[in-house]
């Protein structure tokens, strides 16, 4: 990861600097095209206001002798560029005609780049020749001849001495940049490879693991991720921990009705027992068993979404009453008191509901001392049932772990029968899947209130 890193700013450092050199390479060309035309402007228009003064035009070039003395003047003044900030400086001669009668030689730009037209209005003509800036500056004199001063002079381009310090800065940030790569890269890749063997140990069943999380104020994705890991590690512990209880606590379930048949299959083989009650007895652990089985059935097909559901509108009142009276036949010593006044129409499968109510009347007769108070009503859209008992109640702690798996076979009440703890892991599966929602607290008389929340038909 450091290396990649490392490519990838590097790679974006140089392309800028890059794009930073020609950018500023051509902002320096336009530039220094614009500054070099408007000298060789200045320098040709600051000639042309005296030339007259500097060739003693007091008489005209209208016999040969003439031309000859006006050309070796010109002659003199074009060593005057040797002077001048100027490659070229030449002064053209035109006559009447407009044609060209008198010029200094050696001039590096093309005559016919000159408009005579142009020139003869009075208009001063500048501009480039590939890498050379000129500018003709036309003079009408008073005999009417047009003297045009020709100043020209190449463009220098290029940085210069900057150019050598914009390579060393250039080489200064590259370094930069590798060694912030590789500082920035160890710094990520560190708690990317803590994480990745993390994760190894925990999927080797290592699952007390946990990542060391950086200072609180620190909010970036490394630390999500670390927490994120650690949270990871402490549900799979806790899960491997309830999987452990759970199957000692299916085991005991299995084993004490087995264990009861067994022993009073010999007791009848031998003669030992009274075939009736024996019979008797191995019947109702069958029935213990078939009981758990049905439960570990009906949880796995709820986990694995393999559950079906008959929705139709249900009398949620109804049901409550209904499961009421089929615990009070469970429980003698227990006092089941169905609290409802109106109907609560409800979508739901009317078997997978009757037995989520059947579940939780029952598992507080478990616990109650003496009594167990369902209660049915309806509150901002939603239908609720409260089962009430008057037993231990539950520890805070274990309020948000009561509709796990385990929660019963943790805290085993006296009477117990079956208590795997699947009774109310199944009544949560059930409820959530029809739409609605589980929770546990404390009833107003000290002892556990579990609820359902179902949402109102229309």
């Amino acid at each position: 990861m450091t290396r990649r890193l490392a490519l990838v700013i590097v790679g974006v450092v140089v392309a800028t600097l890059l794009l930073a050199g020609a950018g500023t390479l051509s902002l320096s060309a336009i530039r220094a095209r614009n500054t070099t035309i408007a000298d060789v402007r200045s320098h040709a228009t600051e000639i042309a206001a005296n030339i007259d003064t500097l060739l003693e035009l007091d008489t005209t070039p209208d016999t040969p002798a003439g031309r000859q003395s006006l050309n070796q003047r010109l002659r003199v003044l074009a060593t005057f560029r040797k002077l001048m900030p100027v490659d070229d400086l030449v002064v053209l001669v035109y006559d009447r005609r407009g044609r060209l009668i008198s010029d200094t030689v050696a001039t590096s730009i093309p005559l016919t780049d000159l408009d005579h037209t142009v020139l003869s209005a009075g208009t001063t003509i500048s501009g480039t020749d590939q890498r050379v800036a000129f500018a003709a500056v036309p003079v009408i004199m008073p005999s009417g001849r047009l003297l045009v001063v020709v100043a020209a002079r190449r463009i220098e381009t290029g940085l210069g001495a900057a150019f050598v310090l914009f390579l060393w800065a250039s080489g200064a940030t590259i370094l930069l940049a590798l060694g912030a790569a590789y500082l920035l890269g160890r710094r990520l890749s560190r708690p990317l490879r803590e994480a990745t063997a993390a994760t190894q140990r925990i999927a080797a069943g290592e699952f007390n693991t946990r990542l060391v999380v950086p200072a609180v104020h620190r909010h970036d994705e490394l630390t999500d991720l670390a927490h994120n890991i650690n949270d990871m590690a402490e549900t799979l512990e806790r899960s491997r921990m309830l999987e452990q209880q759970f199957l000692l606590s299916v085991s005991h379930d299995l084993r004490t009705p087995l264990t009861s048949i067994s022993g009073y299959a010999d007791a009848i083989s031998d003669g030992a027992a009274d075939p009736v009650r024996a019979a008797g007895i191995i019947r109702s652990e069958s029935r213990r068993l078939e009981r758990l089985v049905a439960d570990l059935l009906d949880l796995a097909k709820l986990q694995a979404k393999a559950f079906t559901f008959d929705i139709r509108h249900i009398d949620l009142s109804a049901a409550v009453q209904t499961a009421t009276e089929g615990a009070a036949g469970s429980r003698p010593g227990i006092t089941f008191h169905p609290v409802t006044s109106e109907q609560l129409p409800v979508l739901a499968d009317a078997d997978r509901l009757g037995q989520s109510l059947a579940n939780l009347v029952e598992n507080a007769g478990k616990y109650a001392a003496t009594k167990v108070v369902v209660s049915a009503r309806a509150e901002s859209g939603w239908a609720i049932v409260t089962v009430d008992d008057d037993g231990p109640g539950i520890a805070a702690h274990d309020l948000p772990h009561v509709f796990e798996r385990l929660y019963v076979a943790r805290h085993a009440p006296e009477r117990r029968e079956n208590s795997s703890g699947l009774g109310l892991a199944i009544v949560r599966e059930l409820i959530t899947s029809m739409g609605g929602e589980v929770a546990a607290g404390t009833a107003p008389g000290g002892g556990a209130r579990l609820s359902v929340r179902l949402p109102l038909a229309d």
